[in-house]
């Protein structure tokens, strides 16, 4: 008898069969989702099946569907593309390709099917599970099955992945291989960086997104671009002029560089095309600056995929078996997708006419509908970048009185810089005044606390460590100090960016308010820790870039064993 524990007692796959394939272009993760689907099937004793060639291997039958075990998947995780194939099918997109496709299905009593693509591969198999019951019937006719088997195999299930660099697809936060994509851009932009500085130059990178700005937007932010163009949010009449004087005034600040990301689709308010050569034509005859072009093209789709995506790609899976076992004859097809870190499941038409809404609101020059339409994250990040990149001028800026301290305390993480660079920027566009405090609770203490400006955080979303200096050490034997330089200083809030340190050095600070009226102040701290153990967040700055660095240890690791 089994004794091992379960941990989904109510549900069983005995008796039922799974296909899964991968369609459309490849993305980073594909591997991780078809091993999470294969590993979680097995477990709940259902048989599981490779769908070779996607929608092509359904249609050709044979070898291409197969039943797989626990160790067909091993070693796949790390894995860049999808090791079943992925492949066009026009044989699909008709009637005759789809009934003999239900027929190779049927024949191994698989009525359970995990799609992992885009918006096109998962509308192709809500098609196809609409037409289920009367191509059997059809089958039935022709003699190909019999009667039993129509009524045996009479629904089919559908639970689609969206696997796809450019995050194009609207109900989700993020699909599976976006992050890895983000991943080659930065690194790009890293190595960029480096040269651009030594020569003066100004680089206009090219990223994919025909018809999405995803990855475009989401780069600029990570590496503080000087500009952006996506097809989500033209830019207005004048657009050159206002380009032109920004890159120009970096420069008047001693910046050595800049860096401008365009996506492949972006386009004017007009509806025209923005390339990257038009924009490095204009940096050239306008300013005379040394500026090169950079298309980065289907790089972004190759490589390991990022330990995000492997998790990510990992729990949806488990997901979409899930739901392929509590699916009932009227429950509609869904994805599963990403909200709020939660993996949730959302009807999969409802998703694909959204997405399908905002490539029309962009064609009719709703742009700002358009935004709405690709969801919250996006927006968000649109949000984020505009209020970070440029400053407006003195005089538009309100004034509060208020003077906000920032500090970092703990272990260096990976990200605080990008943290205090935004926490200045807000503030600043806020109308306050924003202190750096050098060295923690400790150079607090000491003095060491000095106004920063809009540019003295410039640059610094790509440098790792902590550049204001960070210290371990909590506050409880510097509280007199402490509260006579937040007198001195006129500090009417702080913000505290570090680790589990910072969780209790605020905690000191706040229990020491009834002796000291500085401290009754918005005090306010951000999660930034590798070891991700700060109470009430699911997830601290610097946990991603370290679990990346694991999985790339790991590898290098593997090929040295090798």
């Amino acid at each position: 008898m089994d004794h091992q524990p379960k941990f989904f007692e109510n549900l069983s796959g005995t008796g039922k069969a799974i296909g899964v394939l991968t369609s459309g272009g490849d993305a980073q993760g594909m591997n991780a989702a078809v091993r999470a689907v294969v590993r979680m099937g097995i477990y709940v004793k259902a048989k599981v099946y490779f769908v070779y060639e996607g929608y092509q291997g359904m249609v050709d039958g044979g070898d291409n569907i197969v039943e797989v075990s626990w160790e067909s998947v091993s070693s796949i995780l790390q894995v860049g593309g999808t090791v079943i194939g992925s492949a066009r099918c026009k044989s699909f997109r008709t009637r005759e390709g789809r009934l003999q496709a239900a027929y190779n299905l049927v024949r191994r009593g698989i009525t359970n099917l995990c799609v992992i693509g885009g918006d096109g591969s998962l509308t192709g198999a809500n098609l196809f599970r609409e037409e289920w019951s009367g191509l059997l019937e059809e089958l039935a006719q022709k003699g190909k099955i019999d009667e039993e088997a129509v009524k045996k195999y009479a629904y089919l299930n559908i639970v689609g992945m969206v696997g796809s660099i450019d995050n194009d697809f609207c109900g989700t936060d993020m699909t599976i291989g976006t992050d890895s994509a983000l991943h080659r851009i930065i690194e790009v932009v890293d190595a960029i960086m480096t040269t651009a500085q030594s020569h003066q130059r100004t680089f206009v990178l090219e990223v994919m997104g025909r018809h999405c700005g995803y990855l475009a937007l989401v780069s600029a932010l990570a590496c503080g671009a000087d500009w952006v163009f996506i097809p989500e949010y033209p830019p207005e009449e004048g657009w050159e002029d206002s380009m032109c004087v920004k890159l120009s005034e970096n420069r008047a600040r001693k910046k050595r560089l800049n860096i401008i990301i365009v996506a492949e689709g972006a386009i004017d308010c007009h509806n025209k095309p923005i390339t990257s050569e038009k924009v490095k034509d204009l940096v050239v005859q306008r300013l005379g600056f040394d500026t090169r072009v950079t298309i980065l093209g289907h790089v972004q789709r190759g490589g390991t995929p990022s330990a995000f995506d492997r998790i990510l790609a990992s729990r949806m899976g488990v997901e979409a078996v899930l739901a392929l076992l509590e699916a009932t004859p009227d429950t509609p097809a869904c994805v599963v997708s990403l909200s709020g870190n939660q993996a949730v499941r959302l009807p999969l038409m409802e998703c694909v006419q959204m997405t399908q809404e905002v490539q029309k609101a962009m064609d009719e020059g709703r742009f700002v509908e358009a935004v709405r339409l690709r969801g919250r994250s996006f927006e968000n990040n649109l949000n984020t970048y505009k209020l970070l990149s440029q400053k407006k001028p003195d005089a538009e800026l309100p004034k509060s009185n208020f003077n906000v301290a920032v500090l970092n305390v703990g272990a260096p993480a990976a990200g605080m810089n990008a943290a205090v660079r935004a926490a200045v920027r807000v503030g600043i566009t806020e109308g306050h005044k924003m202190f750096a405090v050098i060295d923690g609770f400790e150079g607090f203490a000491r003095g060491k606390i000095k106004e920063i400006s809009w540019g003295d955080v410039g640059g610094w979303t790509g440098q790792g460590g902590s550049i204001l200096g960070t210290k371990r050490t909590l506050p409880a034997k510097y509280l007199e100090k402490i509260a006579d330089q937040m007198r001195t200083n006129n500090i009417n809030a702080l913000m505290v960016i570090g680790g589990f340190e910072a969780y209790l050095g605020l905690l000191e600070l706040s229990a020491a308010r009834e002796k000291y009226d500085e401290f009754c102040v918005p005090m306010v701290m951000v999660p930034a820790t590798v070891s991700n153990n700060v109470p009430g967040s699911d997830f601290s700055i610097g946990a991603d870039t370290a679990l990346n660095t694991i999985t790339d240890f790991k590898k290098i690791s593997e090929k040295i064993c090798q």
